[in-house]
């Protein structure tokens, strides 16, 4: 099963470009979306579609081997939900054709690269699917050929090309040192008392630097806020829901949590890293107009938790990053979709040229209510839980702090949401806006699903917790 989640995007996207029509566009949109909701489903029932004989008899024919634990279940539901709801904010925000087509294939491809990164238990093979994913990001990115966007692919482009040659440097030092790029056999050799080699040292913090860049954390997050304005509203989702989190924080918590191994230098790099990304990226967002742009620092901010979190070197903090991880995918798509709605609506996404926009589209502001209070840490909405975890794992591991530091942070998050709310949603409807009416169902669909998963997590957070999050806590063990 996990090798037909490579295969079968890579012979759509073949299939597609060879027979290129006016049907075939049309095909390919409903034939992207039902692997999308097929993966997602998958996951769900993984038991019946991961270990099913016949699935096994197809990845051993291709000779290919992947990790399928907890961590790697709820990411490919991630990547499968985003990618569906960044489909159908395409369908309805690229006017043209040709352009959703070409958007289609490439969303597929960034697709093949992210399940690729999370399925993948080699760390050659791991950077493989990580050009794969930023190669259709830049394009993506530069999707428009404006001056901004283009502008947001070349800072993208360059940053990342810094972290290729870091993490490259990193997997040639690696590989000195274990002889292989599995991570069995990386864990195995980095577990040796070697393992406080200098030169091991020195790998693993470029390595990690590399994927800091790919997350957009501070201090190397020049290239997120410029690509997730500039970019297409469908762009956005993909970027700040998913793509990014797959490229720079997923592949952090796999590598420190299962292969690299906690240690007090790694700890306390993430705890700064985490502190300073939550906190300054927190305090940019308060000063933003753009309603883009607020939620690009607003994601620096959020992904500091997860990190924060990683940071422990605790159980309960793997449980915590992964938990927050995947309610700021739901939570942060949400918003990215709202804006989109927004901009297509109005034409700008200026929150000074907004106001009262919640009598005219009463959807949109309520799932934004949603979106933002979860985003803040509000009870019993899915973000409080992953908040309180992450708190209580920092508190029990001694970092009092740092805690502290996450709750007062969470109030500078409400602050600046609560601003975007008035500016866009509430008070009296701003002159001009009369004529403004709700995006169609089919746009506003995607809104309420996101807005009913945050919310059906929170109020099934006891169950969900022990069947689904708890469990990632072993990937520390999973090679023992």
């Amino acid at each position: 099963m996990p090798a037909l989640l490579i295969l079968v995007p890579l012979l759509e996207i073949i299939i597609f470009n060879l027979l290129y029509g006016s049907a075939t566009r049309r095909i390919a949109f409903w034939s992207a979306a039902a692997l999308f909701i097929f993966q997602a489903l998958a996951v769900i029932r993984h038991h019946s579609f991961f270990y099913n004989p016949a699935f096994e008899r197809i990845n051993s024919f291709f000779k290919v081997s992947f990790l399928v634990d907890s961590l790697t279940l709820i990411m490919l539901f991630c990547i499968g939900v985003i990618c569906l709801v960044s489909l159908f904010v395409g369908r309805y925000t690229l006017s043209d054709a040709k352009q959703r087509f070409t958007f289609t294939n490439l969303l597929l491809l960034a697709f093949i690269g992210m399940n690729g990164i999370v399925m993948t238990k080699d760390l050659f093979s791991l950077y493989v699917f990580l050009e794969v994913a930023a190669v259709s990001a830049f394009i993506l990115i530069a999707f428009r050929k404006g001056r901004a966007a283009l502008e947001g692919a070349f800072k993208y482009i360059i940053l990342s090309a810094v972290a290729t040659i870091l993490m490259l440097s990193a997997i040639a030092l690696l590989l000195f040192i274990s002889g292989s790029t599995s991570f069995f056999e990386l864990h195995c050799a980095l577990s040796y008392p070697s393992r406080s080699n200098y030169i091991v040292i020195f790998a693993i913090g470029i390595f990690i630097c590399g994927l800091f860049i790919k997350g957009g954390l501070m201090p190397f997050h020049g290239w997120l806020p410029d690509a997730y304005s500039s970019a297409p509203p469908a762009i956005s989702v993909l970027l700040a829901g998913i793509l990014t989190k797959v490229c720079g924080v997923y592949t952090l918590i796999r590598l420190v949590g299962s292969v690299f191994a906690f240690s007090a230098a790694v700890n306390a790099l993430l705890l700064f890293v985490g502190a300073i990304s939550i906190l300054v990226g927190a305090l940019a967002a308060l000063g933003q107009t753009d309603f883009k742009r607020m939620l690009a620092y607003s994601s620096i901010s959020q992904v500091g938790y997860i990190i924060l979190a990683l940071g422990s070197g605790t159980s309960l903090g793997i449980i915590g990053a992964v938990f927050h991880l995947f309610n700021h995918s739901m939570f942060k798509s949400l918003l990215f979709v709202n804006s989109a709605a927004v901009g297509s609506q109005l034409g700008t996404t200026d929150m000074d040229r907004m106001g009262g926009l919640s009598y005219k589209m009463p959807v949109t502001a309520a799932t934004s209510v949603v979106g933002f209070l979860s985003a803040s840490g509000i009870p019993p909405l899915a973000g409080f839980w992953s908040k309180l975890i992450i708190v209580i794992a920092l508190w029990n591991a001694g970092w009092r702090a740092y805690a502290i530091l996450a709750v007062l942070a969470s109030v500078i998050t409400l602050a600046y949401f609560l601003t975007m709310q008035r500016k866009v949603f509430f008070g009296k409807l701003k002159e001009g806006l009369e004529d403004i009416k709700e995006v169609n169902f089919g746009f506003s669909l995607v809104s309420i699903m996101l807005a009913l998963i945050t919310i059906g997590v929170g109020l099934f957070f006891p169950v969900l917790f022990v069947s689904v999050f708890e469990p990632v806590k072993d990937i520390s063990l999973i090679w023992h």
